[in-house]
């Protein structure tokens, strides 16, 4: 019966090879190879990592920010690009979350997310996630440009809470943006 893998495997620090050990730190620097089956470190940004982190709580705090300014204001329902945008921050809120539970996790634990499974998920997820914040972000400033410059009829609505709302989406999407690549980065490299 074969036994189930961790999602989460460590990554530890070959010991040298004894030939190189013995012979002092002149011969370690000079023609050290490195041993098989040694990964390198992850790349900053990655998951599992502070600056992971740091990107996932970004974009939850920007998608929290645009969802709390746009449901600030009244009359957002009545348009369907608006209300786009509340859904897709709320998508990008809870995603950046439970990532960024994920690199808590794993950085307590001291543990690498390089996982092929993992992180073809992180892929997959932050992709769509990415792709729905992007197209809710350009709905609504299409829209808060029809309404403002268009139609001149910002004085009948909140076109500033709306353009903010937008900015703040398109923040939370440039924050995403690293973390997609670098996933995909990851998983490709293998």
């Amino acid at each position: 019966m074969r036994a189930s893998r961790p999602a989460v495997h460590p990554v530890e620090a070959a010991p040298p090879p004894p030939a190189a050990a013995a012979e002092g730190p002149e011969a370690q620097v000079e023609g050290a190879a490195h041993p098989r089956g040694v990964r390198m470190k992850d790349p900053p940004g990655a998951p599992g990592t502070p600056a992971g982190l740091g990107l996932r709580l970004a974009q939850a705090f920007f998608a929290a920010a645009a969802l709390a300014v746009m449901a600030s204001t009244n009359d957002f329902p009545s348009v369907s690009a608006f209300s786009y945008l509340v859904a897709a921050a709320i998508l990008q809120c809870l995603w950046s979350l439970l990532l960024a539970f994920v690199d808590i996790y794993a950085l307590l634990v001291k543990r690498s997310l390089r996982n092929a499974r993992a992180v073809c998920i992180f892929t997959i997820g932050d992709g769509i996630t990415g792709t729905i914040t992007l197209g809710a972000a350009c709905a609504s400033a299409g829209i808060t440009v029809l309404i403002g410059n268009d139609l001149n009829i910002c004085a009948e609505n909140h076109c500033a809470s709306f353009e903010t709302a937008t900015a703040l989406a398109f923040i939370s999407w440039f924050a995403l943006a690293p973390s997609c690549i670098l996933n995909f980065w990851s998983m490709a490299s293998r």
